[in-house]
């Protein structure tokens, strides 16, 4: 009981906290159907469509989430010049965000993702995306944009997807900035971008990532520590949170605590965009002061809520109250 209330006092300071994203934005398609039989023409299913719903992706799915917890985000990412682009800063406008952050780039597509669900199973997904890295003119417009932003927020997101946005030169200036200022700096990581986030406060792969990493395959719970504890050495950061599915997550601390958090969801239909809102909630509850370890339980309650709905969710504050209480 103690711990629930410790967890409930934090979640009430979410309102107020200011969230920096900066990231990958996409557009999350969905066209949701129904299978009642294979194709003549080739071993697959004929999916008959019923509906369609196009959300917030990527970096915007964390700001999304950032602002049902009832904290304040501001997103600083890429767009193409396109229908996708345009439908996605007309619904950041509709949430009352300011798009001084938000790029268009003319030679670039709006990353879309489009995720065809029938009977609640994804049955494919196709991709819309260049992920050349953004210009070096972008770059620098981003780097002057987030600097001017640092002495307002109480957190920064690294949301990277890999789509571009996220580069060695802009993460050279940032990342030091922030850290310089104090500011909690926490990023849902890429393999391969792995040596851009040195000295941040918390990184958060999956148990793949991790493994791919730090070069150590997982397959029991001392190479899990092995990697974690390579992981906060390499890159020289405060924590190291493991995300590991149904097994939980495995909290890292540079002091050398492990913290080994056992899984909330009750049932799991999608894991999309669950890492999402990791990273959300892990931002507001460090912004109001929460040590790691209360951080990423009340992480592991949103995730456990959010794997157990189908498509890109974002949690509502109400919805944390409740499976915490």
């Amino acid at each position: 009981m103690a711990q629930k209330k410790e967890l409930k006092n934090y979640l009430d300071r979410f309102a107020g906290q200011r969230v920096l994203v900066v990231g990958d934005l996409m557009l999350d398609h969905y066209i949701w159907g129904k299978v009642q039989r294979i194709s003549p023409e080739a071993p697959v299913p004929v999916v008959n469509v019923v509906s369609e719903s196009v959300l917030l992706g990527g970096a915007g799915n964390v700001l999304h989430n950032i602002l049902t917890l009832g904290g304040t985000g501001i997103l600083c990412s890429v767009v193409g010049s396109d229908e996708a682009g345009r439908w996605l800063t007309q619904e950041l406008k509709s949430k009352g965000m300011e798009l001084n952050g938000i790029i268009s780039e003319e030679n670039r597509p709006t990353t879309k993702k489009t995720r065809i669900i029938a009977h609640q199973q994804q049955v494919v997904r196709y991709d819309h995306e260049k992920k050349e890295n953004i210009s070096p003119k972008t770059e620098k417009k981003f780097i002057d944009f987030i600097l001017g932003q640092l002495a307002a927020i109480d957190c920064m997101v690294i949301s990277d997807y890999s789509k571009g946005v996220v580069t060695q030169g802009l993460m050279d200036v940032i990342l030091p900035a922030a850290v310089k200022r104090g500011i909690p700096v926490i990023v849902d990581p890429k393999v391969n971008h792995i040596s851009f986030y040195k000295k941040v406060t918390l990184i958060t792969p999956n148990h793949l990532e991790a493994s791919q990493a730090s070069g150590i395959e997982i397959d029991s719970d001392a190479a899990l520590c092995k990697a974690g504890r390579f992981l906060l050495k390499n890159l020289q950061c405060e924590a190291v949170l493991i995300t590991r599915g149904e097994q939980g997550m495995s909290l890292f601390e540079k002091g050398g605590a492990i913290t080994h958090i056992p899984t909330e969801a009750k049932q799991v239909f999608d894991v999309t965009g669950a890492g999402d809102t990791v990273v959300s909630t892990l931002s507001l509850a460090l912004a109001a002061g929460a040590p790691l370890p209360i951080a990423s339980r009340l992480a592991n309650h949103a995730a456990g809520v959010v794997v157990g709905m189908v498509g890109t969710t974002a949690i509502q504050k109400e919805m944390l109250e409740k499976v915490i209480s």
